[in-house]
C-alpha cells in the first residue's frame, strides 16, 4: 500500500535522513587501504547505539536473502553490485566500494548509498560512479509533483543507456516510511508520463546501480551479495526523496554530495 506523508511527518523524517547521511560520511572517511569490512560494520553499529537508532538490516530476511542479514551496513566491493554482506576482508588499493545503509530513527526510516574508490582510482571506475551519480541526480530532478513515476525511471535509464551501460530491473528504488521497503517500486528504467502519480507526501528511495559490461547478476554463496556475472565492477548510489509541493526534497543529503 502506498502511503502519503503530511508535511509534519516529512519534517519528522529529516532526523533519520541526517543520521543515515552521517553514518555514510563516517564509514566512507574510515574506508582506507587495510581497513576490514567488519570494522566498517562495527563503526556503523556503534553510531546506531550512540544515537538510539535501530538497524533496518540486522534482522532483515526477505525471500531473496539466504538468512537474516546479521550486519548493519552493506559493503559491496568491486564486482559486488548490491547487498554486500560484511565479512573478513581488508580493503586493497583501487577497490571500488559501495556502502548502503538504512536506519530507523524515532519510528521513521531513511535509506542511502554511496560508491567510491579506495586509494588509487581507475578512470573507468570513476566514470562508472559518475554515471550513477548523474542518473541519481536526473531521477531526483524528475521527481516533481504532478509527474509520474515513469518520469523518474526514464530519467535514470536515459542517463545510463546514453553512457553505454545496460540496466538491470531486478532491483531498484522503493517506498520508504515506517519500514525500509514499501510501495511504490521505482525501476531504474521506464517510460515517461506512465506509472504512479507523484503526489506531495510521497517518500521513496531512488537508487541507480550499474555494472561495467553486463546487466546480469548472481547471488554469492553467502546468500546475500549480488555480483556481476562477468566479474566486472559495479557502482550503486541512493537517496531518500520526499515529494513536496515545491519539488523533491532529498532527506539523506550529505555534505558535499
Amino acid at each position: 500500500m502506498i502511503e502519503l506523508r503530511t508535511p509534519a511527518e516529512i519534517d519528522e523524517m529529516r532526523a533519520a535522513g541526517r543520521f543515515v547521511a552521517s553514518v555514510l560520511e563516517a564509514t566512507r572517511a574510515a574506508s582506507d587501504v587495510g581497513v576490514n569490512l567488519l570494522e566498517l560494520d562495527a563503526l556503523a553499529h556503534d553510531m546506531i547505539r550512540q544515537a538510539g537508532a535501530e538497524s533496518c538490516y540486522i534482522d532483515y530476511h526477505p525471500s531473496f536473502g539466504g538468512s537474516p542479514f546479521g550486519k548493519v551496513i552493506c559493503t559491496s566491493v568491486n564486482d559486488a553490485a548490491l547487498h554486500g554482506l560484511p565479512h573478513d576482508y581488508r580493503l586493497k588499493d583501487g577497490d571500488l566500494l559501495s556502502l548502503d545503509f538504512a536506519a530507523n530513527v524515532d519510528g521513521w526510516v531513511a535509506d542511502s548509498a554511496v560508491s567510491f574508490v579506495v586509494g588509487t582510482p581507475r578512470d573507468e571506475d570513476l566514470r562508472l560512479i559518475e554515471v550513477c551519480e548523474l542518473a541519481l541526480a536526473a531521477g531526483i530532478a524528475a521527481a516533481q509533483p504532478g509527474g509520474k513515476m515513469g518520469d523518474v525511471s526514464s530519467a535514470i535509464g536515459d542517463v545510463a543507456r546514453s553512457a553505454g551501460f545496460g540496466v538491470n530491473l531486478d532491483f531498484g528504488g522503493h517506498g520508504v516510511g515506517r519500514t525500509m521497503h514499501g510501495d511504490p517500486h521505482v525501476p531504474n528504467d521506464g517510460r515517461a508520463r506512465r506509472g504512479y502519480p507523484l503526489k506531495p507526501g510521497l517518500v521513496f528511495a531512488i537508487e541507480p546501480w550499474l555494472m561495467h559490461t553486463t546487466d546480469e547478476i548472481y547471488t554469492d554463496d553467502d546468500g546475500w551479495t549480488l555480483r556481476s556475472v562477468d566479474g566486472s565492477r559495479a557502482a550503486h548510489v541512493e537517496h531518500t526523496v520526499a515529494i513536496t509541493a515545491d519539488g523533491p526534497l532529498v532527506l539523506t543529503a550529505r555534505d558535499g554530495a
